[in-house]
């Protein structure tokens, strides 16, 4: 089993400690988070069967024990170069890092240089970076990889991935604009805290590993407003409020879509989706039927790819560099 150190216990990282113990995946060695109600209080008191003796530590410089690390998860931002410092104090050690860092999942779209030094850093010291989870991370941009390796070639791609947020955690709802009036909608869009980051990362992850060369992309972001009362986790959504969020990301070559990736969360979405459509030859058109469950496949996702970070060669990787991810259960790798 993989000894973990952790970073980051807000919901995602609070459940993706808690599946680790259930799955029977791995031993936590040190978990760290900056809150200043978390920091000192015992790991077993928030995940049941971890060590009762570990503490959550305030900072990563107070974990000592690189020795007994096998690989790090951290699941701090969104944002990389928030993140950066952590990483890069993981790395100096030669620890592998899984990371739901959405910008992590391809980053050279908005920081090449930074993805470059985590690159040669990680190089240097034998530590291995990878950014997942399930959007960003897999449903629209390493599926549709995937399902590509059964066709001769690809024109096109277009995903779609429709969810009913009534059951995602509260910090998703939130994330949404659940609840919000249409002029607070649009001020939070306005001033960049209203989106779902890495529509932008998936589309040049398929452009970079599909081949399909694109001239320029676009991206746009509109409510779902609610057509009837609803209940949410944050409280009631009135008729004519904002249920959710739709965002379209569009890239083009010679005027054409070549990629279209479209993301809808919404409180009582109909007809919750995914879908992904190859344009190709074969054509491939895949549905999964009430959509992946984005709370519980990013844990997953994030669980099962250690074991490949692990084998992989030193680096800054993404889901296309390391070996297929698949599930690992009760320790079998």
């Amino acid at each position: 089993m993989a000894r973990i150190l952790h970073v980051g216990v807000g919901p995602l990282g609070h459940l993706i400690l808690n599946d680790l113990i259930a799955r029977g995946l791995g031993t936590v060695v040190g978990v760290v988070d900056p809150s200043p109600t978390l920091a000192g209080t015992s790991v077993s008191k928030l995940v049941p069967g971890t060590n009762p003796e570990l503490k959550i530590l305030h900072s990563l410089s107070e974990f000592t024990a690189w020795d007994q690390v096998d690989c790090a998860i951290v699941t701090t931002s969104s944002d990389l170069p928030r993140c950066e410092p952590t990483f890069r104090e993981i790395l100096e050690h030669g620890k592998p890092i899984v990371s739901t860092c959405e910008e992590l999942i391809y980053p050279w779209l908005h920081h090449k240089p930074l993805a470059d030094r985590l690159h040669e850093l990680a190089v240097k010291t034998g530590g291995r970076l990878l950014g997942t989870g399930v959007n960003p991370g897999f449903m629209m941009d390493t599926l549709p990889m995937i399902a590509s390796a059964v066709c001769k070639s690809v024109r096109s791609v277009t995903v779609y991935r429709v969810q009913d947020a009534s059951s995602r955690r509260v910090p998703f709802q939130k994330k949404i604009g659940a609840g919000l009036d249409l002029a607070a909608f649009d001020k939070r869009v306005a001033d960049g805290t209203l989106r779902h980051v890495g529509l932008g990362e998936s589309i040049h992850f398929l452009s970079d590993y599909l081949g399909i060369a694109i001239e320029r992309w676009e991206e746009d972001i509109v409510p779902v407003r609610a057509d009837r009362e609803l209940t949410s986790a944050l409280g009631p959504i009135h008729r004519g409020m904002v249920a959710g969020v739709r965002q379209v990301a569009r890239a083009f070559r010679d005027e054409q879509c070549v990629i279209h990736l479209e993301f809808q969360a919404a409180i009582g979405q109909a007809d919750p989706h995914d879908r992904v459509v190859l344009d190709g030859e074969p054509p491939i058109d895949l549905i999964v039927k009430g959509g992946v469950h984005g709370d519980i496949a990013t844990s997953a996702i994030t669980l099962n790819s250690i074991p490949r970070l692990i084998q992989a060669a030193p680096g800054l990787h993404t889901m296309a560099t390391v070996a297929a991810v698949r599930v690992v259960q009760r320790g079998k790798r």
